[in-house]
């Protein structure tokens, strides 16, 4: 059907209840199904009306990849308002430059975001705003009081109305916005679908397709391929925090994504990531092979990634042909385009069954591709900016004779697809008057061992340039020989000839499609005032990330962590310090004794941007590394769940019924506590766990799952230490637990809390509850003990409601050591649902067991 606007889109497609968005945070997902985004969209749109948001109103939206960004962005379009994104890298000088530009008189703010305070302007929070996300609450079809009706019932913009502005990376004085309306948009997305559709048909076995997004919605690419493509095969979009390679490919597998969507910079860290783990992946076919057979070849990486991923697609900045090549040859599709934030995005776009190396494709239907005598890429079409925000001048010097310039330099081959060499104002012209372009040098340095990153500058002054290289070097690297071995490759004219190294731990990079800073690099080279730790989050060193958790004392190297007597939740919160700090995947055994500071920094230097957990434990004594817990995934398969259901039904809880003669208070106040929940009770037997499943309503009992302490089945998981038959022994009672009552192990006292809990969030955001006893052991004397702070962190990370539960009799029925049950009465009260937030995680603990000993 032909559309207008945006909104005609959103009205025919979003509107299903198969799901749409997958948020994955560090902890725990959510999914939001189209309907569930279409209804909290006119919700939020009914917000900004009650706010008083008149039309065309600006509304900065600043914040992470999440589904409630999706939603808000859809609910400024529907309400009529121009949405202002801003990259969550952001500074909070930049916001505010970006506000008084608009004149925005609202910011919607993601998690831990703090805009400074603006007179007449309003800060509303994401995580506050759209709480149903959490509680997994339908949302209303109208907002809260005074909330507008429908808004696709209310008077519609026009195609040449603006849409939203989108600020660049503002690597310049003063942000400079682009104007995109809902014509720039529908034009870009209107000949990708009707491509998408020609192939639709031979894609539904594969259904659905799954794409993890790793661009950032303030970016256009990012948006397009989350929040417009997707929904044209009703597809399920990903999100997740951070970038590291570990997290990636394990949430790549864990939700059977198809397409990686993401910048060349993260392919180049995957490979670095696929070859250490399979080193095969690193050598060059002798001849061609068929896709099967390279496939097969390289089995051990797409096991890796999980047999249902296919294909990168990558843009926002150039692919290094030979990085093309090495996934192209794994047997992966590589989908590169090209486009900027002036075309909406997309200018020219590879077919994904008829690529071609080291191009970025055909222009898209509509749009014209011309090159200037200069080399210079120009653009025209229904896509493409009318200009840039309240800056006449800025749009005059973009738009010539009809075409918009681009800045970029590139060449037509005879079949019309487009090469793309580099950026205009980067090119580097030497005394003979060749042209040398930054990234073809910096592709033959960073091939040489040794170098980590390269960025490429000007030297010397205008019409005597030279080409300087900034290196980023490994601990003992020859910056001289790497640049000796790079000349060796490259043409006369393209060759080094001056170099520096950078003593930051990376290059500064812009925050979304992380592109070098050449500015930055070029004003450090000749002395100015860059800073030298590459816009790195604070330069602290491992011994002052680790001080921050000695309670006073000091560190060194030598400290070990051990003396520090780091508990399981200091161990995790230390881990994520480390991993935020230094971009890399923390193991929870490289933080097991008999480790030092010193290890940690030893190991982070061995392996940037990776994994470290694994060479420690390694380097730990035999025995000393704990062996990682084996979750029970496959109890949540539906033939599980099945037999649960039909077990539990059937003999188990009226077994338990026939033992513990239950009275059970407080059901009425379930119904504010939608699943999924926490519920944290006391502890008093092993028959605690069916009592309480016997005493919910039979809609919440059979999706509960069942915590309980590793180190209570430590035979079956440190079998060395224990004999053959109570390893026999625990084993068969820890595949009944799990089969039968959806038992999850939680370490308490050693390694692996984190991944517990991890595997906790990944039960929540399948709907399945979740039942924990904070006091970590059975009470003796029927008293409730202090309930430790783990509950604290599990309530506040997962973002769940907690519901207080007590249990009365229980010690009576089955004591500790008893060998068989007494019948007798015992009584199960549910408490009013406990809402928790923040870091303070024994306090978090006191408040539930307060609310737990008040019933």
């Amino acid at each position: 059907m032909p559309r207008d606007t945006l909104l005609d889109f959103f009205d025919d497609r979003i509107r299903s209840e198969r799901p749409f968005l997958i948020d994955e945070g560090a902890w725990r997902g959510f999914v939001w199904s189209y309907d569930r985004v279409r209804r909290a969209a006119l919700d939020f749109a009914g917000r900004l009306r009650g706010f008083g948001l008149a039309p065309g109103g600006r509304v900065v939206l600043w914040g992470e990849n999440r589904a409630e960004w999706i939603v808000a962005f859809w609910g400024c379009l529907l309400a009529r308002a121009v949405a202002v994104p801003l990259d969550l890298r952001s500074s909070p000088a930049h916001v505010e430059r970006v506000v008084r530009i608009v004149a925005a008189p609202l910011v919607v703010a993601g998690g831990g975001l703090r805009p400074p305070p603006l007179a007449g302007v309003a800060v509303w929070n994401l995580d506050e705003l759209i709480e149903d996300a959490f509680l997994r609450r339908e949302p209303s079809a109208r907002g809260p009081a005074g909330a507008a009706p429908n808004p696709l019932g209310a008077e519609r913009p026009g195609g040449g109305d603006l849409a939203e502005i989108i600020f660049t990376s503002g690597a310049t004085a003063e942000p400079r916005g682009v104007r995109i309306t809902h014509a720039n948009v529908l034009a870009n997305i209107a000949p990708v679908e009707r491509e998408v559709r020609k192939y639709a048909k031979y894609g539904r076995p594969f259904f659905p397709i799954r794409f993890l997004n790793l661009l950032p919605l303030s970016h256009m690419f990012g948006q397009a391929m989350a929040t417009f493509i997707p929904p044209m095969l009703e597809g399920v979009t990903v999100f997740m925090r951070g970038c590291n390679p570990a997290d990636v490919v394990r949430r790549v597998r864990a939700h059977r994504v198809s397409v990686l969507v993401c910048v060349p910079q993260i392919l180049h860290v995957l490979r670095d990531y696929v070859v250490r783990l399979a080193p095969e992946a690193a050598a060059p076919l002798d001849r061609p092979e068929p896709v099967a057979r390279r496939w097969w070849r390289y089995r051990r990486v797409h096991r890796l990634f999980g047999w249902k991923f296919w294909s990168f697609v990558v843009g926002a900045a150039p692919l290094d042909p030979e990085l093309e090549a090495f996934w192209s040859r794994l047997g992966f599709l590589v989908v590169q385009g090209y486009g900027l934030t002036e075309t909406a995005p997309i200018v020219t776009l590879n077919h994904p069954f008829r690529t071609r190396r080291g191009s970025v494709g055909k222009p898209i239907a509509g749009l014209e591709v011309a090159i200037a005598d200069d080399g210079e890429i120009l653009v025209r079409g229904g896509n493409v900016t009318s200009g840039y925000y309240d800056a006449p001048e800025a749009t005059a010097a973009a738009f010539r004779d009809g075409w918009f310039h681009t800045g970029d330099v590139g060449a037509l081959d005879a079949d019309g697809r487009l090469t793309v060499h580099g950026r205009k104002k980067e090119m580097i012209v030497t005394p003979d008057g060749l042209n040398v372009f930054p990234d073809d040098v910096e592709r033959a340095v960073r091939e040489v061992p040794g170098v980590r990153d390269a960025g490429v500058v000007a030297g010397g002054t205008a019409g005597r340039e030279h080409v300087h290289a900034v290196l980023l070097l490994d601990p003992r690297a020859d910056g001289a020989a790497a640049v000796r071995e790079a000349n060796a490759r490259l043409e006369e004219h393209q060759r080094i000839r001056a170099f520096s190294v950078w003593p930051g731990p990376a290059l500064p990079r812009t925050g979304g499609a992380r592109k070098l800073k050449r500015r930055e690099l070029k004003r450090w080279v000749r002395g100015g005032d860059a800073a030298a730790d590459g816009g790195s989050d604070g330069g602290a060193s491992v011994e002052e990330v680790v001080s921050r958790f000695a309670h006073g004392r000091e560190v060194t190297g030598a400290t070990t962590l051990e003396e520090l007597g780091l508990g399981s939740l200091e161990r995790i919160e230390l881990a994520l310090a480390l991993e935020r700090r230094f971009d890399c995947t923390v193991d929870e055994t490289a933080l097991a004794p008999p480790a030092t500071v010193g290890d940690l920094r030893a190991l982070l230097d061995g392996e940037p941007g990776g994994t470290f957990g694994e060479r420690a434990a390694a380097a730990l004594p035999e025995g000393s590394a704990e062996a990682e817990t084996a979750f029970p995934t496959w109890s949540q398969l539906p033939a599980a769940r099945a037999f649960r259901r039909l077990a539990l039904a059937a003999f188990l809880l009226p077994l338990t019924r026939g033992f513990a003669w239950i009275r059970t208070e407080g059901l009425d106040r379930l119904a504010g506590a939608p699943d999924p929940v926490l519920y944290a009770a006391n502890h008093q037997s092993v028959m605690d766990g069916p009592v309480i499943l016997a005493a919910l309503p039979p809609e919440r009992r059979y999706r509960v799952a069942t915590v309980a302490a590793r180190e209570w089945f430590a035979p079956y998981f440190h079998p060395g230490r224990h004999p053959r038959r109570r390893r026999f022994a625990t084993g068969l009672a820890y595949y009944l637990g799990a089969l039968c009552f959806n038992v999850t192990p939680l370490p308490q006292r050693e390694a692996g809390a984190r991944a517990a809990m991890r595997h906790l969030g990944s039960l929540l955001g399948q709907g399945s509850s979740v039942l924990i006893f904070p006091e970590g052991r059975r009470s003796e004397t029927g008293r409730i003990d202090t309930f430790q702070p783990g509950v604290g962190m599990l309530a506040s990370r997962m973002k769940a409601p907690v519901v207080p539960v007590r249990i009365d009799g229980v010690d009576r029925v089955l004591p500790i050591g008893a060998r068989r049950a007494r019948p007798g009465p015992v009584r199960v009260a549910f408490g009013a649902p406990v809402r928790v937030e923040g870091g303070d995680y024994p306090a978090i603990a006191r408040r539930i067991e307060e609310a737990v000993r008040a019933l």
